[in-house]
């Protein structure tokens, strides 16, 4: 984890907020702004402003959140239980959502750029559910 992502967790705690509450004074999407936070999307300048805002962050936070991200990620497999979950889904699911997504659609993908994801609680009497939904525009292949 950067120390820019670090920071902000710190702030987020001691300020006693939610990421659903910093997403709300931000005016973006709790998972949005969580990512942009832990380096993964960059901010436009008026949503960083107001994470710092909220937070108390200094400008460098600030310039920081601006940045155009490299987006890279440990390439072992995840140890910490809920990450290693939904790795083991896509290694379980993965070709079977590629079959079914290309079946439907046709030879293509579906975008990580053009995205929006949701998470959800659903409470159940057999224990409470987690909904992710996950939305993203279909880019077919294109033939020259």
């Amino acid at each position: 984890m950067s120390d820019v992502a670090k920071t902000i967790i710190a702030a987020k705690e001691s300020k006693g907020m939610t990421w659903e509450a910093i997403g709300e004074a931000v005016g973006m999407s709790p998972v949005w702004t969580t990512s942009a936070c832990m380096g993964m999307n960059s901010m436009p300048e008026d949503k960083a402003k107001a994470l710092c805002d909220v937070l108390g962050l200094d400008a460098d936070i600030c310039t920081a959140l601006q940045k155009y991200p490299t987006k890279t990620w440990d390439q072992s497999v995840p140890q910490d239980p809920l990450i290693y979950r939904l790795y083991e889904i896509v290694g379980v699911y993965g070709e079977t959502l590629k079959e079914v997504i290309q079946e439907k659609f046709g030879d293509g993908i579906m975008s990580a750029i053009d995205f929006s994801m949701e998470v959800e609680k659903e409470e159940n009497p057999k224990g409470d559910r987690v909904v992710i939904t996950m939305n993203g525009k279909f880019l077919p292949y294109k033939a020259w």
